[in-house]
């Protein structure tokens, strides 16, 4: 890009600036909107019809995320390592246990729900 912007045609999804939008950063996104009408751009609203979606996918895509690399976090190649551990099923579930707070293990077991769900969707009848 040039950092000539006349002629672009920018996006503004009016829709996401309804209820619960902080006003500060409505203000900031309005200013910020405005700048680029002034240096040439067209602002153009679109809908974005499956935003109301926005916040499942994003916790179900998330907590798949954080389950899926958390996992390689037990204590022999990566991370935290429990002490005294005799078997290797203990040390993992020790190191998992001591080393990663509530709010990791949360998301861990939330990230197995969605493909478990799932699997049993196609075993069970």
């Amino acid at each position: 890009m040039t950092g000539d912007i006349k002629g672009a045609r920018i996006g503004f999804p009016r829709a996401l600036f309804g209820e619960g939008l902080d006003s500060e950063v409505r203000v900031a996104v309005e200013a910020a909107v405005e700048t680029y009408r002034e240096l040439g751009a067209e602002v153009v609203a679109v809908e974005l019809p499956h935003a109301k979606y926005a916040i499942a996918v994003y916790y179900i895509i998330a907590t798949a995320e954080a389950s899926s690399n958390l996992a390689r976090f037990d204590g022999v190649r990566y991370g935290f390592r429990a002490e005294e551990a005799n078997e290797f099923a203990g040390h993992v579930r020790r190191t998992r246990a001591e080393g990663f707070g509530p709010e990791v293990k949360r998301r861990i077991m939330l990230g197995h729900v969605r493909p478990v769900c799932r699997l049993l969707r196609g075993v069970l009848p």
